[in-house]
């Protein structure tokens, strides 16, 4: 696709940046919306993040995403945030706005809720307790995103119990922690499970949670899309829990950026999910 010199920029900022799927999903909707735009990986050192971020307004861009390590540096390297990033302590986009200044925002958690919802339309936040397991970034949005959206209470483990008191005392709410070798008595009478760590991912070990105590009616997720069917996907499915796989995360989140950046709200297609998996 070509685009000419009043092309509208953005893109995807980390280090290393090369494994991002950003660009393919961005390049999908572009094409399919005929937009004068372009997306591009910036592999940004960390010690230069903040220059780099700084520099947005000046070389063109209406923003970017930013991925691991940057996070946290462009919470302090923005002008301001709105109330979701500051809540998350992280930032994944940034929008230059008319006035050339820097916001910074946090996406994960709507894209989490709003996967959650397409891929599983019956579930309801109030129908019952979450199970998070794991502690780190992702963690934090799911959480606050949980609780956000009316669920009673969040049951949160991770190997290191103290990562995860962290977490809930930062995000604040009904939350739970448990210990991680009574995982799973926290699954009894739940009505989600989210597994937000690697296990399961392509070249990690599985991860190690019996289902036995899950209700047949919860709903279960996986933040990882490689593969798409993780084992414990694959092990609720067949005992018959519904099931939302990770690329949907990924997908949803990028929206809000996307309408910010080029103008349009673009939508989520069985179609993107093929391309951006093809990648």
């Amino acid at each position: 696709m070509s685009f000419s010199g009043k092309a509208r920029l953005a893109g995807v900022m980390g280090w290393p940046v090369g494994h991002s799927r950003s660009p393919r999903l961005h390049g999908f909707w572009l094409k399919q919306y005929g937009i004068d735009g372009a997306y591009v990986p910036l592999a940004v050192r960390p010690e230069h993040a903040a220059a780099a971020i700084r520099a947005l307004p000046a070389l063109g861009f209406h923003g970017c995403n930013v991925t691991v390590p940057h996070k946290e540096t462009a919470c302090r390297a923005v002008d301001r945030l709105d109330a979701t990033a500051k809540r998350m302590g992280a930032v994944n986009t940034i929008v230059v706005l008319e006035d050339g200044t820097l916001e910074g925002r946090n996406t994960d958690g709507f894209g989490f809720l709003e996967s959650l919802r397409a891929g599983a339309p019956g579930w309801r936040a109030g129908s019952g307790p979450a199970v998070v397991i794991g502690a780190g970034g992702a963690s934090r949005a799911v959480v606050a995103s949980l609780l956000d959206s009316g669920v009673p209470e969040v049951r949160l483990v991770n190997r290191t119990r103290e990562r995860a008191e962290e977490l809930a005392r930062e995000i604040g709410g009904a939350v739970t922690v448990g210990d991680w070798v009574s995982r799973e008595t926290l699954l009894e009478g739940a009505a989600l499970l989210v597994n937000t760590t690697s296990q399961g991912m392509t070249g990690e070990p599985p991860l190690e949670l019996s289902l036995r105590a899950l209700p047949v009616n919860a709903v279960v997720t996986d933040a990882v899309y490689v593969p798409l069917l993780t084992p414990l996907l694959a092990e609720a499915k067949s005992r018959g829990n519904a099931i939302v796989d990770g690329i949907g995360m990924l997908l949803h989140q990028a929206r809000p950026g996307f309408q910010a950046w080029f103008g349009v709200e673009p939508e989520v297609t069985e179609e993107l999910k093929r391309h951006v998996l093809e990648g």
